[in-house]
């Protein structure tokens, strides 16, 4: 019995040492595969004999903004194009313009931009009490400056998307002068309320669908005024509205597949970089503000913009609520103004709807007019 005993744990220890080096053979591999996908070489535009475009840029730098060094990708196909600074929401999106390519470049030196604490601009050594509105709002004014100052443009164009808008709103709001206009995209406005709005719908839409089990999790964890969003309704909420085609993109049903793969499969990143993406997006950067966000109603806090101003939304949007933006924009004074809805949309139409967004920028946002809004 004990000879029997020795045997089999012998085999049991094999066994497992067996799978341990077969998982330890398959981590490395991943490791080698993610390192050859990671040269983190900005990729050049090439001219039809496959050189690099005269008179483009295509960059990955890092600039030291308020005592911290920011990092980001310029992009463009004329370096002589007005200059367009991006801000992203939560997390860093340039890597979505691979698969979801909106043809920015085509009109602008685009700045794909990481903000304090994010992607390029991840370091442990940042403390997450310096990541306030105000210091971020400094940082987009000192970066707008230095772009003003490299590319020698007395203004420049100023795009935020999602809880980049948070940000953009008040930095033209702060000071119009360095802008040509702001652009929202998916612009947020009483944060609160869309959250309500949203949760209500993901409720009754699972309801209908006969998910009880996304249903219960729902119920346990509303979301009020008095009490905003609770962890465990946080933990759902991305899943759950990428569920139900109304995350990220209108077609994007899953944060692994939409977002994390591809940002893993873009070669102008480090495989370090590819991991700071993630690590500052719960840590850092806009997603720090999130509690600022729900208690700041915008619509009061900037009721009025001196530059003109243009919102695209998609219709189908609920991370950052289209009637809740279409709201605001009704009141928001300025002395151009243009809403544009995208029907295809839901959180990100410059990269679902890229033709219509260019043809929105080229014929009314660069040309200082608004003859293709849906609201003026």
């Amino acid at each position: 019995m004990y000879v029997k005993s020795s045997v089999m744990i012998k085999k049991g220890a094999r066994i497992m040492l067996t799978t341990i080096s077969i998982l330890l053979i398959c981590f490395l591999m991943l490791v080698v595969v993610l390192l050859l996908y990671s040269p983190g070489k900005p990729v050049p535009f090439l001219d039809k004999s496959g050189n690099p475009l005269a008179g483009s840029i295509s960059e990955k730098i890092h600039v030291h903004i308020n005592g911290v060094d920011q990092g980001m990708f310029i992009k463009g196909k004329d370096i002589t194009k007005p200059v367009l600074l991006y801000l992203h929401g939560g997390l860093p999106d340039y890597f979505l313009s691979r698969k979801y390519p909106t043809g920015l470049e085509d009109y602008f030196t685009v700045i794909w931009w990481e903000q304090r604490g994010s992607g390029l601009s991840y370091s442990a050594d940042i403390p997450p009490e310096t990541m306030t509105p105000e210091q971020m709002l400094s940082d987009v004014l000192e970066m707008t400056n230095y772009l003003r100052r490299r590319f020698g443009k007395e203004k420049i164009y100023l795009m935020g998307h999602s809880g980049g808008t948070f940000i953009g709103i008040q930095a033209a709001a702060r000071a119009p002068e360095l802008y040509h206009a702001y652009i929202g995209v998916a612009q947020m406005s009483n944060q609160i309320q869309s959250e309500i709005r949203t949760y209500k719908y993901m409720l009754d839409e699972f309801k209908k669908n006969g998910n009880s089990k996304m249903v219960r999790k729902l119920e346990a964890a509303p979301v009020t005024i008095t009490d905003g969003t609770p962890d465990a309704y946080r933990a759902l909420r991305d899943p759950a509205m990428h569920s139900l085609g109304i995350g990220t993109t209108r077609d994007m049903n899953s944060v692994v597949t939409g977002l994390f793969l591809p940002s893993l499969a873009c070669p102008e990143y480090t495989l370090m970089e590819k991991i700071n993406l993630w690590r500052g997006k719960s840590r850092a950067g806009i997603s720090i503000l999130w509690d600022t966000m729900l208690k700041t109603d915008l619509s009061k806090q900037v009721p009025a913009l001196d530059l003109p101003v243009y919102f695209f939304e998609g219709i189908y949007d609920y991370t950052c609520s289209y009637t809740e933006a279409k709201s605001y924009f009704k009141n928001l004074q300025a002395p151009l103004k243009g809403f544009y809805t995208f029907e295809r949309s839901a959180h990100s139409p410059l990269f679902e709807e890229p033709e219509k967004m260019r043809q929105i920028l080229k014929e009314d946002v660069l040309a200082g007019l608004n003859n293709l809004a849906d609201i003026k």
